[in-house]
């Protein structure tokens, strides 16, 4: 009987996993910026929250279930990371950062007029996309004020949220796969640019 409910019930359990794993995955960013080792960007923690808010929404309103718990708990956390980068944030703002906010505002904006889910989830992954841009542009010239594990674990997460979700659709997995496929390209490149400032140093 146990085995039958567990099967009956895999997506509430997949669903918890991947918000534990979530939260589990900022304790060591967030032990990292009081120490000051880790310097999140404003806009791009601050995007995030914004688009997280829009993206779980969406799941919620197509049957998302469970696979949208890890979502709607990491937009929180995101906007946390937001509030504490204004005093403890990277301060060096490019141009770059500045059209990437502009973009996340104009795509929020559209959303706002034509109040369509599925769009909603587009503009959203697009503009995730564009919101990394300044985090990448600092993590690549200062690899080491990142949370690696952080990113890693939110990875993790966010791949057995895919699993956990109670309905299939564009609207419900596209913000998903869009913020897997950045996590795990930042991923990459952080690990890059470590290893090659290690490398620099041996020589």
């Amino acid at each position: 009987m146990m085995v039958l409910d567990f099967i009956e019930n895999h997506k509430t359990v997949l669903g918890i996993i991947a918000s534990v794993v979530a939260i589990g995955a900022y304790i060591p960013y967030f032990r990292d910026i009081f120490k000051g080792k880790t310097k999140p960007h404003i806009f791009s923690w601050l995007i995030w929250s914004l688009l997280g808010g829009i993206a779980y929404t969406a799941q919620v309103v197509k049957g998302a279930g469970a696979g949208s718990w890890q979502n709607g708990i990491v937009t929180l956390i995101y906007l946390f990371i937001a509030v504490l980068a204004v005093f403890r944030g990277e301060k060096n703002i490019a141009l770059t950062d500045k059209l990437a906010f502009g973009g996340a505002i104009l795509a929020l904006g559209l959303w706002a007029i034509t109040a369509n889910p599925l769009l909603a989830v587009i503009l959203a992954s697009l503009t995730d996309t564009i919101a990394y841009i300044p985090t990448f542009r600092k993590a690549y010239h200062k690899p080491g004020e990142e949370t690696l594990s952080a990113f890693t674990m939110s990875a993790i997460a966010i791949f057995i949220s895919l699993f956990a979700l109670e309905a299939y659709s564009p609207t419900t997995w596209l913000y998903l796969v869009c913020l897997l496929i950045s996590d795990s390209a930042f991923i990459i490149m952080l690990m890059a640019r470590r290893n090659v400032i290690k490398n620099r140093r041996n020589i």
